[in-house]
């Protein structure tokens, strides 16, 4: 070996730091002196017998990987144990750690990498495809997107995503997972929530596996912990979680964290693991907007073979707007409702099932605000549109007041046509054929949108 021998010992020693508590490694470990290696035998200089014995019952394992990473398989090592203060005098004991030991402890190590039942506990329906983008998640949708491209090797190193309940945080770690696996599938890509971490660092603190339990974190290439704020005020956890954050961001394996809360506001948390954290990229997900709302609808309902009418889909998209979770348990309830029921989906019933999910907030347009902004969107005057003017560019633009009031409020086919002097039945036609040319006219639903969103932000 050309190093010096305390040079090696010291990269042993960050190591096993990386490996293990900061207390264990102080007790244990810190005060440890390497004395020399010569024909293979290392002998490391400690104080007790006593600390001999508890660190080969306890970490023989972990110190004999160590010691075959940098010293080599060949390795024996012995003990210095002074037994005279005053005179330095000392024994040699032996350990257990063996040429023929070491390698087979590696091989089991490297059959658990390769191990084709080792199971990442991704949602395989959690993808890309399946994600929906828009505004309120596109920086974080495209982080996630260079990432599965080049897992650990992008400035995203960790990329923590935050935002309230429901805003797809889960879904789109899951489909970074899917994504690295699906592009290089010999990498292990681990998906836990910090609850199962929690519990897992329990079970191993209270049957002192410890080590064991780090190592096998230290063997993914990519670590996606959802809801990490469940750490918070568990130090133990807290101090686990470090020395595997550092052992992984230094050997350039990715790191994936969600929260419901901005880096910021995690309180009661380790400063060197909450400074960890703001490393990579911290990318924001918001409440789905109007425009995303709709598309969700959209994508659900073609992955579910359902066909709503245009309206439908607008009027809940207007109303259920807090998280995604609200939308697709709205369409879910639709399709049940319909089928017990046996009926057809109507805006009745959109709107007893939409009342049930979410609380409806009374409309704030009235007919007159509804008319101004679609014949300023039109170029018409308002005086046109209430008169009885037939002209085809008049009566087009009346129909779509009829059908965006009929949406948009709580009125009446009569209240409508009375307040555009038409009867009832030409309000139920307006709303048809407008239904009818949705479907087709890509234009049209697009300047409808943009009407909608002027009236209600």
């Amino acid at each position: 070996m050309n190093k010096d021998v305390n040079i090696v010992w010291a990269e042993c020693q960050k190591v096993l730091r990386d490996n293990l508590t900061s207390s264990v490694y102080a007790m244990w470990f810190a005060p440890i002196r390497a004395l020399s290696y010569e024909h293979d035998t290392l002998v490391l200089q400690v104080k007790s017998q006593f600390i001999v014995d508890y660190i080969e019952e306890n970490y023989l394992p972990l110190l004999s990987k160590v010691l075959y990473r940098f010293f080599g398989p060949q390795t024996q090592l012995e003990y210095s144990v002074q037994v005279d203060s005053h005179t330095d005098a000392a024994v040699n004991i032996p350990s257990d750690v063996s040429h023929t030991v070491v390698p087979q402890m590696l091989a089991q190590r490297s059959e658990l990498r390769e191990d084709p039942e080792f199971d990442s506990q991704l949602n395989a329906s959690y993808t890309f495809d399946s994600f929906v983008e828009g505004e309120p998640n596109k920086l974080a949708r495209t982080a996630g997107m260079a990432i599965a491209k080049q897992p650990g090797k992008n400035i995203f190193n960790p990329l923590f995503i935050y935002g309230g309940s429901g805003v797809g945080k889960t879904h789109l770690a899951n489909a970074i997972g899917n994504e690295v696996k699906r592009l290089m599938p010999q990498k292990r890509v681990l998906y836990v929530t910090a609850n199962t971490f929690q519990l897992q660092y329990q079970d191993a603190a209270a049957h002192n596996h410890i080590p064991d339990f780090l190592l096998f974190y230290q063997t993914i290439d990519v670590l996606i912990v959802d809801d990490i704020q469940y750490i918070m005020g568990k130090r133990a956890t807290q101090d686990t979680f470090f020395h595997i954050f550092n052992y992984l961001q230094q050997s350039q394996k990715q790191i994936i964290l969600t929260s419901d809360k901005a880096p910021k506001d995690l309180h009661d948390l380790e400063e060197r693991l909450l400074s960890r954290f703001k490393w990579g990229l911290a990318a924001e997900m918001t409440k789905p907007d109007y425009a995303l709302r709709k598309n969700i609808l959209l994508k659900k309902m073609y992955r579910d073979g359902v066909k709503l009418p245009e309206p439908i889909v607008e009027f809940i998209a207007a109303n259920v707007t807090e998280n995604v979770r609200d939308l697709e348990g709205v369409l879910a309830s639709l399709l049940v409702y319909s089928t017990l029921m046996n009926k057809e989906i109507d805006m009745d019933l959109a709107r007893e099932v939409v009342g049930r999910i979410v609380e409806l907030k009374p409309r704030e347009v009235d007919l007159e605000q509804i008319s101004n902004a679609v014949c300023e969107a039109y170029n018409v005057s308002f005086t046109s549109l209430m008169e009885r003017n037939r002209q085809k560019e008049v009566a087009k633009v009346r129909q779509i007041c009829m059908y965006l009031a009929k949406q948009m409020t709580r009125m009446s086919n009569i209240e409508i046509g009375q307040y555009y002097h038409r009867t009832h039945a030409t309000v139920i036609h307006a709303v048809d054929s407008m239904s009818d040319e949705l479907r087709t006219n890509v234009e049209l639903g697009q300047q409808l949108t943009r009407i909608r969103q002027s009236l209600i932000g």
